[in-house]
């Protein structure tokens, strides 16, 4: 029998969200059942589109940093992310 796989726990815009560790913002973001990770200037509803961190679609604030782009970072322990 395989141990449980290690777990962190998250806060995706005041929603707790557990996670198996190495799990990306982008992928805790859709676990938390987020449709989209942001707004465009012009009021567009935006979320990821490569995945691989080149078309900055997936930016979110992480621990009140602006920015980031969600598919590039793992979750962290007490992370709190928002995407609006």
């Amino acid at each position: 029998m395989q141990p449980a796989p290690e777990t962190v726990d998250v806060v995706i815009d005041g929603i707790p969200v557990r996670v198996i560790a190495g799990t990306t913002v982008a992928a805790a973001i859709l676990i938390a059942g987020k449709e989209h990770f942001r707004t465009s200037v012009s009021g567009e509803a935006r979320g990821p589109l490569c995945g691989i961190g080149v078309c900055f679609e997936c930016r979110v604030t992480i621990d009140g940093v602006a920015h980031c782009r969600s598919c590039q970072i793992l979750c962290r322990n007490g992370m709190d992310v928002r995407t609006t």
